[in-house]
């Protein structure tokens, strides 16, 4: 087995136990919707907040990943561990938690009835100013995978801050509620 197989498998690995931990968060809020359904939107919201972590997490640290990226030699050993990392980090983490993320927090709103509050619009505004920053990175993924990066070290750094800003006025306008 060379080098390049035993880090596929290990990547096929990790996308399993990913996979099979979200069927049984899955399982889990369906078994308690319906064991006490009038306790559901508290842990859909848990696992709304608990998704949102994760994907700043990926979103905080994908930039990083490319800043070190950006110092490695295309076809170096340490370019091909940093292709896996941000492989990784993107597929199994930062997508996924993106994705549950929406998928909740568009049940949330509706069902609580904010989505026409101003707040929430702001909110939401800002949301899909990190969807669109989370694109940018997939990107970016994709072509350092490619040894095909334009941008310096320098870009990088830049762009790791938005992600820092966007949430910040994110949790502002959940928690303040400001207008």
């Amino acid at each position: 087995m060379t080098d390049r197989d035993a880090v596929q498998d290990s990547g096929a690995k990790a996308a399993r136990r990913a996979a099979i931990a979200l069927v049984i968060l899955v399982a889990a809020v369906i078994g308690l919707f319906v064991a006490n359904p009038h306790r559901l939107y508290l842990w859909i919201k848990a696992v709304h907040v608990i998704a949102i972590i994760a994907w700043m997490a990926a979103m905080l640290y994908l930039p990083r990943l490319f800043i070190y990226h950006c110092d490695a030699e295309a076809g170096s050993a340490q370019s091909e561990t940093f292709k896996v990392m941000e492989r990784r980090l993107l597929r199994i983490i930062a997508n996924p938690a993106m994705m549950i993320a929406w998928v909740l927090g568009i049940w949330l709103a509706w069902t609580s009835g904010v989505y026409l509050d101003g707040w929430f619009i702001a909110k939401l505004l800002c949301v899909l100013a990190m969807s669109a920053v989370h694109g940018h990175f997939a990107k970016a993924v994709r072509l350092f995978a490619e040894d095909r990066n334009e941008r310096p070290a320098r870009y990088w750094r830049m762009m790791n801050e938005a992600p820092t800003v966007l949430m910040i006025v994110i949790v502002v306008m959940v928690i303040v509620r400001p207008f």
